[in-house]
């Protein structure tokens, strides 16, 4: 199976996308290709809509099996779509980009750290998962820093040993560091993965590809 792809010829996929869980949410102009091939990857249900009018889904969306966490300037259509499938939180103060400041599997969420602690204390009572207000190699923005599922949690590569600790104390799965679309620490930005598959931008390496195979479980 394909292991890379762009969206529409940006090897950026996770500003475009976000995977959460059994589904991937992608803008409604998304190419044929990149849908297919997404769908395949992830065995994941696949939901069209834009946020807050943008195609811009992964920086504005994040999740775990419990709910969708999405910026409070989404549109009430918008928010139906979601509602579909999960509960739906919205971000109406400030940090309304929920998928950059907000990196969560169904055990933890991890967020910005100059988030306002009733709004982070919010969002983990929404998932229903413990808190850690985070950097990641000195990185504020969690969400495209990091990148978790239930199996696993590759971070960037200059994460430091006290932040990786931290997260493992909450994380419950193993943690491990990576880059992505040869050498981007925000690995975010160029990852879509769940428990069942994963997709790169097409500018990651074959090491790469290798690094998020074994953080996250896929090796034989």
């Amino acid at each position: 199976m394909e292991r890379t792809i762009t969206f529409a010829g940006d090897p950026n996929i996770g500003v475009f996308a976000r995977v959460i869980g059994d589904i991937v949410i992608i803008p409604p102009e998304s190419p044929e290709e990149f849908k297919t091939a997404v769908h395949a990857a992830l065995d994941a249900e696949v939901i069209e809509t834009t946020i807050q009018g943008s195609t811009i889904i992964g920086s504005l969306v994040a999740g775990n099996s419990r709910g969708v966490v999405v910026s409070g300037l989404a549109t009430e259509e918008e928010i139906d779509k979601l509602a579909e499938h999960r509960e739906v939180l919205l971000l109406n103060e400030c940090m309304n980009a929920a998928g950059n400041v907000i990196m969560a599997n169904d055990s933890f969420v991890a967020v910005h750290p100059d988030m306002p602690v009733d709004m982070g204390k919010a969002i983990a009572e929404f998932l229903g998962v413990d808190l850690i207000f985070l950097t990641l190699g000195g990185v504020k923005t969690v969400g495209m820093a990091g990148v978790a599922t239930n199996k696993g949690v590759i971070v960037h590569p200059r994460a430091t040993a006290q932040e990786i600790a931290r997260l493992e104390a909450v994380a419950k799965v193993p943690v491990g560091t990576g880059t992505i679309n040869m050498g981007s620490g925000l690995i975010g930005t160029g990852l879509l993965v769940n428990e069942k598959g994963y997709i790169a931008g097409n500018a990651t390496s074959g090491f790469e590809l290798g690094r998020i195979e074994d953080v996250f479980g896929f090796l034989e």
